[in-house]
């Protein structure tokens, strides 16, 4: 039987910190922040449990493709029900080619691709990217229909603010 290989961990020791800890991945590895008072005892327990966190975090983000579908089959429940199969996708899936937008609709075959750069980003703002692709299914273009059917979504100019910052700070202009 083989188990989930442990990953390498650094551990960082810092004389300004004083109770909290904290950990990420840095490629390969785990680097784990902790008070430079802590014992070994307490560094061991505290390695276990941040990589435990790491571990519950990551399952979180590793959604998949039939939950995607699944999530935009609820949204269109939610806010476009009247619309009945025309707002409904033949595929939702993640991609990992997607680095100038956030989703991407084809109409003519009904498809839509989400980046996987979503998946550590709050729900809401999936949600919001999920309903602007679905739209397209209904109104191809970005014209005030269109707009209108976004803003169906209650969190849609929230979600679209989180997107330009974020999009910001990585110093590109992100579309959805």
């Amino acid at each position: 039987m083989t188990g989930a290989r442990k990953p390498v961990v650094e551990v960082r020791r810092s004389q300004r910190r004083r109770r909290t800890v904290s950990a990420y991945r840095d490629g390969e590895r785990v680097v784990v922040l902790i008070p430079d008072q802590f014992s070994r005892a307490e560094e061991s327990e505290w390695v276990d449990r941040m990589l435990a966190r790491l571990a519950a975090r990551e399952g979180k983000l590793a959604r998949s493709d039939t939950e995607l579908l699944a999530r935009a089959t609820r949204l269109i429940e939610l806010h476009l029900v009247e619309y009945g199969s025309q707002a409904v996708p033949a595929s939702v899936r993640w991609v990992t080619n997607q680095n100038g937008r956030w989703g991407s609709c084809t109409p003519a075959d009904r498809t839509i691709r989400i980046s996987h750069r979503l998946q550590d980003m709050p729900e809401w703002v999936l949600d919001y990217v999920l309903i602007h692709e679905l739209a397209h299914l209904i109104v191809p273009s970005h014209n005030a229909e269109f707009w209108a059917l976004v803003g169906r979504y209650p969190r849609t100019e929230r979600a679209r603010g989180y997107l330009e910052g974020v999009a910001a700070a990585a110093g590109a202009p992100l579309d959805a």
